[in-house]
């Protein structure tokens, strides 16, 4: 295959995180060629350094049809990818400290069963007999059985290597600094100085999406800032579903998840800072700090534990909490998913599956009206800048 072929595809998906990849698999799945552009590595930024969660309880309800496609995927992560990931269908549990969170909990198990999504709701003694390793201020638990959680470290790439094995090229380590229609076809250029061309374009390039689609005149009014995780020394291993407070108080908004080497892994309450230009994000102590006291409130019998390590990444956050998915409004063959505002993990598949149908065949039945960039229009103007993807 000559050079000039090499950098030719019908599909060309820049950024290698969860969504990229997935849209890129399934992309090759219909046989189509794809090249796969990544700055760094697959997996390397948000889609690596998140929680892990494999939660679609407590999704805005528009999402949960990409969420239900994209738990198929993950139930058949080893058979597709032929990697395990980690995927541990352990269920998702939701607590509540606040009586108008215990309403919330049972209108939105109402709103979700029409969505197919199923979940039980357990009071008082009822949820203690089920969890009683809770503390006593919690009041309410909604559990969704088939959710669990993954090692987001292994996912994007997974995906990744296995798009190669169908025919996909996976491209890391090139910096995108332009992109535009030229003609028929799109035309993207590295910082390097090689041009990619296809007739398809998909931009999944997370906190630094919207330097690119400013290209073509669509910008969103992107926000980023920095998990705040950590991890702790390994403990018996009986934490079995992931455990997350639902809570309109930051300070009081914890999760964790136990994975079977006994470390206990903690997110939750306010973020840190973190910068696109540098691709870093820091913990602060202090919030580390207030998730050990969350945690004790949630279960006590944790507060003896130690932390050994913390991290962070870059993420990406839109203003009404929902992502941009589908179409370009101003470019015929340019698509867009990013934006998923620390929650694009789970339906990472779910979005790439659907990326793939609707760029393989023009239309997807899931609707995505919701998630279109169109909704921005008066608020970022485009501006004139070319920077790297």
């Amino acid at each position: 295959m000559s050079a000039a072929n090499r950098n030719e595809a019908d599909v060309i998906v820049i950024g290698g995180g969860i969504m990229g990849t997935t849209t890129t698999f399934f992309l090759s799945r219909r046989n189509r060629s794809v090249i796969l552009l990544e700055r760094g590595l697959t997996g390397q930024q948000a889609s690596g350094v998140n929680f892990g969660g494999i939660r679609r309880q407590g999704r805005a309800l528009p999402q949960l049809a990409m969420a239900n496609r994209a738990l198929r995927t993950w139930q058949r992560s080893v058979e597709l990818l032929g990697d395990d990931v980690e995927f541990l269908p352990v269920g998702h549990t939701r607590v509540c400290y606040h009586q108008k969170d215990v309403e919330n909990f049972e209108q939105y198990a109402v709103d979700a069963r029409a969505h197919g999504l199923e979940l039980e709701v357990l009071h008082g003694e009822a949820m203690f007999r089920r969890f009683p390793f809770l503390g006593r201020e919690v009041l309410a638990a909604s559990i969704s059985p088939l959710d669990g959680h993954a090692n987001p470290r292994l996912a994007a790439p997974a995906f990744g290597r296995a798009a190669a094995r169908l025919g996909a090229q996976v491209i890391e380590n090139t910096e995108i600094v332009r992109v535009e229609k030229d003609g028929d076809r799109f035309r993207v250029e590295s910082a390097q100085g090689d041009v990619y061309r296809a007739a398809q374009l998909v931009i999944c390039a997370g906190a630094w999406a919207t330097r690119l689609t400013e290209q073509f005149g669509e910008g969103a009014p992107l926000t980023v800032s920095g998990p705040q995780m950590c991890v702790t020394e390994p403990v018996p291993y009986v934490f079995k579903s992931s455990m997350g407070v639902f809570t309109s108080i930051k300070q009081e908004g914890i999760y964790f998840r136990q994975i079977p080497r006994g470390n206990i892994i903690v997110g939750g309450g306010p973020a840190g800072p973190a910068d696109p230009v540098t691709s870093r994000a820091s913990v602060l102590p202090q919030n580390t700090v207030r998730q050990l006291a969350q945690m004790r409130r949630l279960v006590p019998a944790l507060a003896p534990l130690h932390v050994i390590r913390v991290w962070s990444g870059v993420e990406s956050y839109l203003p009404d909490g929902e992502p941009v998915i589908g179409p370009s409004s101003k470019v015929d063959g340019l698509f867009y998913a990013f934006g998923f505002n620390g929650a694009g993990f789970q339906i990472g598949p779910g979005v790439g599956e659907t990326m793939a149908e609707l760029v393989d065949t023009g239309s997807t039945p899931i609707p995505l009206d919701k998630f279109a960039i169109q909704r921005f229009a008066k608020e970022a103007a485009p501006r004139s800048s070319i920077v790297t993807s």
